[in-house]
């Protein structure tokens, strides 16, 4: 294991934001990264676990602790089973699924970070989830101090949300395992209705997997989600906000107060998310709470390209991007009565 002392983190993350770490460790073998973890447990030293560093928001100050960065590398393909180790890099995996002929995680390309990152937060986009196609996620249990092997009911999947979500202490990802689909070299059934329409078919149409792949990229790309080092709309965590889920009563509420601020004739968007539920757009409520995209006067600001992604454009604090999104999480709120909720995680630091 490689061990660097007051180890910046920054660099490891894609907001390139953040403080060092007292001590930062890097695992490529699945027993180091447990050797690592027993360690930090037996030691009372706070842990914090990095893959992708796609979905990290680390304080100023940095981390006071054992940052363990998990470099795992193994794909493993038995038919349509595939078996990826934690460290292996998400969009690299989802090419070569695509190069195989597997449908399922197609539309997942492009998004950035680690294999590992893909069940804790339900990763989806453009019609998929990885919860669609993960069979068994295989983690050490810093509870039991042994490996176990979760089943998809077990991970207790949900919108952007799991049981290592719920417990994020309990479990460190080791490898997962999807169930995909032989279909002739064509895509899964095409569920986003923009994926659709870009591809000029129908929604539940089948397509050549390829093409899906490049068709999402494109879309990505157009609004700065796919990572690029000159670029600093990509410079970022994606959406940095969840789409909201409302109750009936919730959503009648905000119904009321969209036609109040905008005309009789606003209608928000809706998508059934449950029974008695709703799902909304997170971008849409930005937009028109009247943060446009490139809002902001400082080094972090809206993306040029997309309401949902707020930015570092070079010599941002992390106290930037929070001043940023507080200001956004209270103006979404005092238009429509809505608090957005942040999608990635916060080390040392809160809105």
């Amino acid at each position: 294991m490689l061990e660097l002392h007051d180890a910046p983190l920054a660099p490891l993350t894609t907001f390139r934001l953040g403080g060092p770490a007292t001590r930062l460790v890097t695992a490529t073998t699945d027993a180091e990264v447990i050797d690592a973890v027993r360690e930090a447990d037996a030691t009372g030293t706070p842990l914090l676990v990095i893959g992708g560093g796609s979905n990290l928001v680390i304080g100023d100050k940095g981390f006071d602790g054992t940052a363990l960065r998990i470099a795992t590398t193994g794909f493993e393909l038995r038919g349509t089973t595939l078996e990826l180790a934690a460290g292996e890099v998400w969009t690299d995996a989802v090419a070569r699924t695509v190069e195989a002929g597997l449908a399922g995680i197609e539309c997942l390309a492009g998004i950035p970070g680690s294999a590992g990152a893909t069940p804790i937060q339900n990763v989806g986009a453009y019609g998929q989830e990885v919860s669609s196609t993960i069979t068994e996620v295989i983690a050490y249990d810093r509870r039991s101090h042994e490996t176990v092997t979760l089943t998809n009911d077990e991970c207790a999947f949900s919108y952007r949300h799991s049981r290592f979500k719920a417990d994020p202490a309990r479990y460190v990802v080791l490898r997962v395992r999807f169930a995909l689909e032989a279909a002739d070299g064509l895509s899964a059934p095409v569920k986003y209705a923009e994926t659709a329409r870009a591809l000029g078919v129908d929604p539940g149409d089948r397509v050549p997997l390829a093409t899906a792949r490049e068709t999402v990229l494109k879309l990505r790309a157009g609004k700065g989600m796919v990572l690029d080092p000159d670029d600093h709309d990509t410079w970022s965590a994606g959406s940095f906000f969840t789409n909201p889920i409302l109750t009936d009563a919730q959503f009648g509420a905000f119904h009321a107060r969209v036609r109040q601020r905008l005309g009789d004739g606003a209608e928000p968007p809706a998508y059934p998310a449950g029974e008695g539920h709703t799902k909304t757009s997170a971008a849409w409520l930005i937009d028109k709470a009247g943060f446009t995209k490139g809002y902001g006067t400082g080094p972090a600001r809206i993306s040029t390209k997309h309401t949902l992604a707020l930015t570092n454009r070079g010599g941002a604090t992390t106290e930037d991007l929070l001043s940023l999104a507080r200001e956004v999480v209270a103006g979404v709120r005092e238009a429509f009565g809505i608090t957005l909720v942040n999608e990635p995680v916060t080390v040392g630091v809160a809105l």
